[in-house]
């Protein structure tokens, strides 16, 4: 058994794992695909408008939009999996943390100095991407309980 960085256990599901945990990770995983994709499409297509619209700045909502359409990408192709292996579910729980944290992060630091629309969706989007990931480390241990 291997860990990822944050600790998370990569040990494979056993071989009689439940139907159901594991049909929940997968839509856990297809609905973070779905949000991420939308997300990065909205960022990509509207940087000038949604960066006035929060107060970030274009090329950064960019620079973020390239990056959330590869990472949407890449969830979707292990959602698409019959059995997608633990150590990318792990990395996805930790990227998401870690988006959630930097964004948390970045509103405490001053880095960023956004509207009252910025003020409420980033930390709105931090909430949603934490509770995702929390969901998704859970749907991952019951898919290991049930085998």
């Amino acid at each position: 058994m291997s860990a990822t960085p944050l600790g998370l256990s990569t040990a494979p599901a056993a071989p009689g794992t439940a139907p159901g945990a594991l049909r929940l990770l997968r839509r856990l995983l297809a609905l973070d695909a779905a949000v991420t994709a939308a997300n990065a499409l909205a960022y990509l297509a509207l940087p000038g408008t949604l960066g006035r619209l929060l107060g970030v700045d274009a090329g950064l909502l960019t620079g973020a939009g390239l990056f959330l359409l590869v990472y949407g990408a890449a969830v979707g192709l292990l959602a698409s999996r019959p059995s997608p292996p633990p150590a990318g579910v792990g990395a996805v729980v930790e990227g998401n943390l870690l988006w959630a944290l930097a964004g948390a992060a970045a509103l405490a630091a001053g880095v960023l100095e956004p509207t009252t629309a910025g003020r409420v969706w980033i930390p709105l989007q931090a909430a949603v991407v934490a509770a995702l990931a929390a969901a998704q480390y859970l749907a991952l241990r019951a898919v290991r309980r049930a085998g």
